[in-house]
């Protein structure tokens, strides 16, 4: 973000600006009149998986040698922010296409990332899959193993609560080739939908973001060629740290965007519900509510554009800085999203609550960037971390 000339606040460059209008529009015409149906229905957003290819915004972060638009982090914050803003279901294709990527892109072959990343930016998708059923926030114990057989690497193991599986094409998965040295032993590859062994389970029932599948990954005898392995050996747990560096100010773009839908919602409800024969906004504390949550939306919407700029000069290797502004961006953005939804109900009243308006739907898409790509006590652990060391090396 850069100081304007003459003004006293901070501006985003005129093509980020131009970005917003654009994909706003987007969003608002192609998107949001299907997004009731997509949570009812609990169906994938076909229509906005159509538009957003159409237009290059399912994975604009893609560089430009691979097909893609090179777009920087803050513009891939932009469009997810504002596909989030009408539809939270929706704005796990950009998200999790980069996701899904990230870790190809940071340390990945050209040859790999050369099979890859054109089909992201061709409209496949991509997916992460890190976690196990008993390694979540503890990703270090998992049991997922990668066997070395000749030209091969032969996956045997499972993934849960992998965000659009099924309807990915490629999938960054992390799993042990040498257990005797823990976090250490653990490596990255790239598999792909069709690959023997492969295949994709039950799919969870969920509070929220209905539209995206998580489903079960299986690898039974999985073989895949050796050069799908994501840098070397044994560097996959750093990878997945290092991608989630990358990756949550998106999360936090995501939940600042549900937060904004929600908060236009009820700027508009309040302005035409009258009580008492005046409209509700006239209320002194309904000024205070709008104000309060306004606040925190501008607050957040700072921390995720900062963190996402401070992508672009470093990585999480610099001194673990990149960490500490990612893990407080999307801890403070999804907190945030929480509060605001909650609000944006109250202020409508009985009819927040119910599915006819739009909040309540936002309230549970809010809930879970409080816990995916790290939870909440996990990003604070980070923060708490990197706090102290910059203590220890003043």
């Amino acid at each position: 973000m850069a100081l304007t000339p003459g003004f006293d606040l901070f501006q985003l460059p005129e093509e980020h600006q131009e970005l917003r209008a654009v994909i706003r529009d987007l969003a608002e015409k192609q998107i949001a009149p299907y997004a009731a149906d997509v949570d009812e229905n609990e169906r994938f957003p076909e229509e906005a998986l159509k538009a957003l290819n159409e237009s290059g915004f399912n994975a604009i972060h893609v560089p430009e040698e691979f097909g893609g638009q090179g777009a920087d982090s803050v513009a891939a914050c932009i469009v997810i922010e504002e596909v989030a803003r009408v539809c939270g279901s929706s704005s796990l294709i950009p998200a999790v296409n980069k996701l899904g990527t990230m870790g190809l892109i940071l340390k990945g072959s050209d040859e790999l990332k050369a099979k890859v990343l054109p089909d992201i930016a061709n409209g496949e998708m991509a997916s992460y899959a890190l976690t196990e059923r008993e390694a979540g926030s503890d990703a270090g114990s998992m049991k997922t193993r990668a066997v070395r057989e000749g030209d091969e690497w032969v996956i045997n193991g499972s993934k849960c609560f992998i965000t659009n599986g099924g309807r990915s094409t490629w999938y960054t998965v992390m799993a042990v080739t040498d257990p005797e040295k823990g976090a250490n032993g653990i490596s990255a590859f790239m598999v792909h939908k069709d690959d023997e062994g492969f295949r994709v389970g039950g799919l969870e029932h969920k509070l929220g973001i209905k539209g995206s599948p998580t489903a079960e990954l299986y690898f039974e005898n999985c073989r895949i060629p050796a050069d799908r392995m994501i840098g070397e050996e044994g560097t996959g747990f750093k990878t997945a740290l290092e991608t989630l560096d990358h990756t949550r100010p998106t999360i936090g773009a995501q939940a600042l965007g549900i937060a904004q839908g929600a908060l236009d919602y009820a700027v508009g409800y309040v302005q035409e519900r009258q009580q008492f024969g005046k409209p509700i906004a006239a209320f002194q504390n309904t000024q205070f509510m709008l104000a309060d949550m306004r606040m925190k939306v501008d607050a957040a919407r700072l921390m995720v554009y900062t963190a996402a700029a401070n992508a672009e000069r470093g990585t999480s290797e610099d001194g673990g800085r990149l960490g500490l502004m990612a893990a407080n961006a999307k801890t403070f953005a999804s907190d945030v999203a929480m509060q605001v939804t909650t609000d944006a109900v109250q202020l409508l009243g009985g009819y927040g609550f119910t599915r006819d308006f739009p909040v309540e739907r936002m309230m549970r898409d809010a809930k879970i960037t409080q816990i995916y790509e790290g939870t909440n006590q996990i990003c604070r652990m980070v923060a708490g971390r990197q706090i102290l060391a910059e203590g220890k090396n003043r």
